[in-house]
């Protein structure tokens, strides 16, 4: 009598997926596990390290990319999910050596103090003016709340877009 062990070669063989990335505007042709998250394919196979691992739960926001201009926690989004999906990182914001307003705002306004979560909450807060989520306080803290700051500078955090939304420079 033959039994078959979990752990045999046959039933642990990951599947591999082939998936094309359109990130920061350009195509990236990958070969994954089809378990890869996005944010472990950005870092680990794009080398954009923007993009933090905070909770790996969703809970952070220290990982946050656009996808289709939209905000996603990349920690829990497959990368084969983002096929020929455009994928957007903290990399691409700047113009050349000039920072993105957002970026401009939050060195301004002291909105960063360990910088970990930076990426994220300016990748959110893109999304969040982008949206037209920034008429007042309270719809920026709503709105903002996926993202932490284990520092405490969200105070700053809501001038730099408060500053931005506004149209200051």
């Amino acid at each position: 009598m033959s039994t078959t062990h979990p752990h045999d070669a046959k039933t642990s063989e990951i599947p591999q997926v082939e998936v094309t990335l359109q990130v920061n505007g350009a195509a990236h042709m990958l070969r994954l596990d089809a378990r890869v998250t996005l944010l472990d394919a950005l870092r680990d196979h794009l080398g954009l390290t923007g993009a933090k691992k905070g909770c790996d739960q969703g809970a952070c926001g220290a990982c946050t990319v656009l996808v289709d201009g939209k905000r996603v926690v990349s920690c829990l989004t497959l990368a084969a999910q983002c096929e020929d999906r455009e994928v957007t990182t903290i990399e691409a914001l700047s113009d050349g050596g000039t920072p993105h307003p957002l970026q401009a705002a939050f060195a301004r306004h002291d909105a960063f103090q360990c910088g970990y979560c930076t990426p994220g909450q300016i990748m959110s807060a893109v999304s969040l003016l982008a949206e037209g989520r920034a008429g007042s306080e309270e719809e920026i803290c709503e709105f903002m709340s996926g993202n932490l700051c284990r520092c405490g500078a969200y105070p700053n955090i809501r001038k730099a877009i408060r500053d931005v939304a506004a149209g200051a420079e």
